[in-house]
């Protein structure tokens, strides 16, 4: 199983991905809020093999763009 972990700040998210036993998948990179970006984040998402699960940290409203 994939999991992605996203920070969610102002403007931008940062996304790791990691598999059991910290087999790590994705490095840390940033995703900007814009249409491009998260339509990237979802077709890179879709594209992982296996099942995956999404968790995120939200602050206030910034989480809303990307959920």
């Amino acid at each position: 199983m994939n999991a992605v972990g996203i920070d969610v700040s102002k403007g931008k998210s940062t996304v790791a991905v990691i598999q059991p036993f910290g087999v790590v998948v994705a490095e840390p990179f940033d995703v900007f809020h814009t249409d491009n970006d998260l339509k990237e984040l979802v077709k890179y998402i879709k594209s992982l093999l296996g099942e995956t699960k999404v968790v995120m940290e939200y602050t206030g409203t910034y989480y809303e763009p990307i959920a």
